[in-house]
């Protein structure tokens, strides 16, 4: 029986470029969270979420959650939200309590108390690129970013994974959070003549940007490549926009695998008919969320110190099948898909992952 609460500041952007993933975000953290509380709870305490708006800037919410861990009034940290939101927040914790990021990110955090269930480079990049080199013989490549930490390190990881299977990157175009003029950038993407466009954009900035490469008819020369690109994003884009683009991801709606399959039935059940669409960054929702209860009943506790030591122990079956932790990230299997109009056809399992 759940005798007691562990609330959760649950950061998910509702405001921003990135906006458009909270509603997704917001019902797959629902679904977890229910069914976490019906098998009886986080040691046997009701779980609860705590609305923080992951979309505006990474001072303000790390403030605000800094405030809320500092008042007790949350026991961990959850949710999906920029790189430049995670280095803001994660000092602000000094390890007090579980952070558990769960947007694909650039790789490389080691701070005390955060858990990490994202893709990284190493396996979703790397892979993508050497798949798009070997079976469309893509090998130039033109960078176009969001201008902060997550573009610009990938970037960096880019250039060398491209090397690595025989391509090079032309040219680096970054633009400022919620650009809305892409017609500069997409004159010096056509100048660069590369065969392929790595895009590194946020949500609505992404969305704008595929709806003025199809005015500009540089689909009919280039493929886009998006680490990226939801569900959400396709319909906003529209299908007339989405020829010859590409993602890689660690879960896709259209995936059809078992474990996929049942999370949608899950979600429709308990959600309905009219829930926001199912998508990537709100899965990720319900994997942080069912990684924090896997942790705490691991280590049969929610302290950072127990969780870190029983970290390496954790592994589960969900939505992506079975993952497991490693270093404090979740290892998982990346899929490679094309857009088809406003769905995507998965075409390949590009990494293991475990």
């Amino acid at each position: 029986m759940v005798v007691d609460a562990l609330d959760v500041a649950f950061v998910v952007p509702s405001s921003g470029p990135s906006g458009i993933y909270g509603p997704s975000c917001w019902a797959s953290g629902r679904l977890a969270v229910s069914e976490i509380n019906d098998d009886g709870g986080i040691l046997g305490r009701e779980v609860r979420l705590c609305a923080v708006d992951g979309g505006r800037a990474p001072q303000a919410v790390a403030a605000e959650v800094g405030s809320l861990v500092a008042s007790g009034a949350v026991g961990a940290v959850a949710g999906w939200h920029t790189s430049a939101v995670r280095q803001a927040v994660a000092p602000r914790l000094e390890g007090r309590v579980a952070y558990v990021y769960t947007a694909l990110y650039e790789g490389g955090e080691c701070t005390p108390g955060v858990f990490l269930t994202g893709e990284t480079p190493a396996g979703q990049l790397l892979p993508a690129l050497g798949w798009m080199a070997r079976e469309l013989g893509v090998r130039s490549w033109c960078i176009v970013g969001n201008d902060y930490v997550w573009p610009r390190a990938s970037a960096r990881v880019a250039r060398t994974f491209a090397a690595s299977v025989g391509a090079e990157v032309c040219d680096e175009i970054y633009v400022g959070l919620g650009t809305e003029e892409f017609g500069p950038t997409l004159r010096r993407v056509e100048r660069s003549r590369a065969q392929g466009v790595l895009m590194f954009l946020l949500g609505s900035d992404a969305v704008r940007f595929n709806r003025a490469f199809t005015e500009m008819r540089l689909h009919d020369q280039r493929v886009r490549l998006s680490p990226l690109m939801d569900e959400n994003m396709l319909l906003a884009t529209g299908a007339a926009n989405t020829h010859d683009l590409y993602s890689a991801a660690g879960f896709f709606e259209a995936l059809g695998t078992p474990h996929g399959l049942d999370f949608e039935r899950r979600y429709l059940d308990r959600l309905g008919p009219t829930a926001p669409a199912i998508t990537s960054p709100g899965e990720s929702c319900f994997e942080g969320m069912t990684l924090l209860a896997h942790l705490a009943a691991a280590a049969r506790s929610t302290e950072v110190a127990p969780i870190s030591a029983a970290a390496e122990s954790v592994s589960y079956e969900g939505p992506r099948g079975a993952v497991r932790v490693h270093d404090r990230h979740l290892m998982q299997r990346i899929y490679l898909a094309r857009a088809d109009g406003l769905e995507f056809d998965v075409l390949a399992e590009i990494s293991g992952g475990l």
